[in-house]
């Protein structure tokens, strides 16, 4: 059977409720990861890494199921080595703007904690290597689900890429609580602006190359240079 325009649509918004259903619930583990001490860093970073490629393949399993492209999301390879470079090029600016919006909130009196929960702090060298491992999963995981599908999808059934944006990054914004009131809103700058390189390529391969380091200097390469 063919389906029609409004059949298609509504199918697809089935899927995005489900997508959130999912998402959602499980954003609040950093409200949780923020007050208690007694999660491993292991066990987060394997919980984290397993939630995340189940959603990739829960993506991934609808774009078969509508004979979608993957491109139709971002995940191509037109222009890999360009791309990479913008990405890793843009990356000091989106830095630099989030540290700026975090330390400005932050003197307004917002909550910024002034280091990592522990759940989130790597220690020796088996921990720093799966850290390395859980910022390449997340960086390419989180950028498929929040920027390619998320953000292309309400773009579609709304019409409207501002809204696409903004939605897709206050999802995103969420599963930082950990981060502190200060710290989710330099989350939310630094998630538009991975959002607004993603509409302008229209390829995710700059903004995941941008998390990738992000994360990487925040979780890894940061706090090891503070405990040496």
């Amino acid at each position: 059977l063919v389906r029609g325009p409004r059949s298609e649509r509504r199918e697809h918004g089935v899927e995005l409720f489900v997508f959130l259903l999912l998402v959602l619930p499980s954003l609040a583990a950093s409200l949780v990861v923020k007050q208690t001490h007694e999660l491993s860093f292991v066990l987060v970073a394997v919980g984290t890494a397993v939630r995340d490629v189940a959603l990739v393949a829960l993506v991934l399993f609808f774009l078969w199921r509508n004979g979608e492209a993957r491109a139709r999301i971002g995940l191509t390879r037109r222009r890999l080595g360009r791309e990479i470079a913008l990405g890793a090029l843009s990356f000091p600016v989106a830095a630099v703007a989030a540290g700026v919006v975090t330390a400005f909130f932050h003197a307004l009196g917002l909550s910024a904690p002034s280091k990592p929960p522990a759940a989130l702090s790597p220690r020796g060298p088996s921990e720093i290597a799966l850290a390395v491992v859980l910022v390449v999963v997340v960086a390419i995981s989180e950028e498929t689900l929040f920027r390619g599908y998320l953000l292309g999808r309400v773009r579609e059934l709304s019409r409207s890429p501002v809204l696409g944006v903004l939605l897709s990054t206050a999802v995103f914004t969420l599963g930082h609580g950990y981060e502190g009131a200060a710290g989710m809103a330099g989350v939310f700058v630094l998630g538009l602006l991975f959002a607004l390189v993603y509409v302008w390529r229209k390829s995710l391969v700059a903004p995941i190359t941008m998390h990738f380091l992000q994360d990487l200097f925040a979780m890894v390469l940061l706090p090891h240079m503070a405990r040496a």
